[in-house]
């Protein structure tokens, strides 16, 4: 189990993907970007300078960057266009990003097994599973 947020950094590539339709249609994201999100095979960079975090997603239709410290909240404009408030902690070697925007939420939760990147994403009742590798 990863040990501390560290173990996030670097370039991470997306292996598997469960249920991430279902999730972006409860986020309210149209299907046009739905059918691009379900072809897009990610990469993810998580750099660090400082105290702050840096975290790219790289794919061939889009280009999505946002920095943020541990336990500060901040507005996160989201690949798919909202704006939210984003608080990200680090609790029990999960990276847990919590979203708010009108009146809606979800919880993005980041952790390292067995050297793979699990990335849950949850939004009411639904939930998504994507899996990472290191590149």
């Amino acid at each position: 189990m990863a040990s501390n947020a560290e173990d996030f950094i670097g370039r991470w590539r997306l292996i598997k993907s469960e249920g991430f339709d279902e999730y972006m249609k409860a986020l309210g994201v149209g299907l046009p970007m739905r059918k691009m999100g379900a072809l897009a095979k990610p990469d993810v960079v998580i750099k660090k300078e400082g105290d702050t975090y840096h975290v790219r997603t790289e794919s061939t239709f889009k280009t999505h960057e946002f920095s943020f410290k541990l336990g500060e909240k901040f507005t996160e404009e989201t690949l798919d266009g909202r704006k939210t408030q984003t608080l990200i902690t680090l609790d029990d070697n999960v990276l847990t990003q919590h979203q708010a925007w009108d009146g809606k939420e979800t919880t993005i939760r980041r952790k390292i097994v067995d050297g793979e990147m699990i990335v849950e994403c949850v939004m009411g009742d639904v939930k998504c599973t994507r899996v990472y590798q290191k590149a």
